[in-house]
């Protein structure tokens, strides 16, 4: 075949390099985001249970009220499993004495800290309702001087991971209303180089569906290919993310991960199929005079 030939047919030829990463670009930030926003219950109800409850417990309390007190706390219905610890002034001093250095404590003054029981409760339960009855239900004891837990911090956390929620929603349609401009432009041009042969087929008889037919499997084959690198770089970064972050396996769900990877899957096929089926429909119904 003669060179110039073959530069022409090179040329016809559509290059979908910039389709198939773009694609996987924006398939990738929007997985990122649909992530964010199908664990944020996860992320609150995670959060909400680091929070951890004292009880103040009074001086000389006897062995077997702590024993009794530990077993309805295990046996309670809010409580976090494995998170019931007994802390005694003495350990609380050792701790705070590492924490601001040997002066503390140092003019021999009586340990003013008391013994506590420490515990976190389900997410379920951390509300100021659900705490108020907690705190009321412990107080009965005659040895627990006080219960304490930061109020303020759980509804400030709480507002904090409902506001990264609408943000990410915010950005994601954002994203999809973008990505589907840009892509539909990436293949409009990518298919222009084609028009002529388009149409060519179109004259000597060819059908619309005969025509479109390798156009769409084509485009169906590079939304996959997208989707596919684009979860490659999510789990990839989830990776390294859990490398820095062990509880984030605690906070994602590998069931809404595998329905998110499957959505973006159809989501990366519909869009580029979709825009292949509109743009070699605009050339079968130009007039041939209009595609130059």
């Amino acid at each position: 075949m003669a060179p110039s030939t073959t530069s022409k047919l090179a040329r016809r030829r559509p290059n979908y390099t910039y389709v198939i990463v773009s694609v996987a670009i924006m398939l990738f930030f929007l997985g990122f985001f649909g992530a964010v926003l199908l664990n944020t219950q996860n992320l609150v109800d995670f959060f909400k249970e680091q929070v951890s409850i004292m009880i103040e417990l009074e001086d000389q309390t006897e062995e077997s009220g702590v024993e009794q007190l530990s077993d309805e706390l295990y046996s309670s219905y809010y409580l976090k499993d494995s998170s019931l610890v007994f802390v005694t002034k003495e350990e609380g001093a050792a701790l705070l004495q590492e924490e601001f250095g040997e002066d503390f404590l140092s003019l021999d003054m009586p340990n003013p800290l008391y013994d506590i029981l420490t515990f976190r409760v389900k997410a379920s339960y951390l509300d100021a309702d659900s705490l108020a009855t907690i705190r009321t239900d412990l107080k009965r004891y005659p040895f627990v001087n006080d219960v304490f837990y930061q109020e303020s911090l759980i509804n400030e956390m709480a507002q904090n991971v409902e506001s990264l929620a609408y943000f990410a929603f915010g950005i994601s349609l954002f994203l999809i209303a973008i990505a589907i401009l840009l892509i539909h432009n990436t293949i409009r041009l990518a298919l222009y180089a084609n028009r002529f042969l388009i149409k060519n087929m179109q004259l000597v008889g060819a059908s619309w569906g005969f025509i479109s037919r390798p156009y769409l499997w084509r485009s169906f084959g590079h939304g996959v290919l997208s989707a596919l690198i684009a979860i490659t770089g999510l789990v990839l970064l989830y990776a390294f993310a859990r490398n820095q972050f062990y509880q984030l396996d605690e906070i994602s769900s590998w069931w809404e991960t595998g329905l998110l990877f499957l959505g973006l899957t159809a989501l990366g096929a519909a869009i580029t199929t979709l825009s292949a089926y509109y743009v070699v429909n605009k050339y079968l119904r130009m007039r041939e005079d209009d595609l130059y």
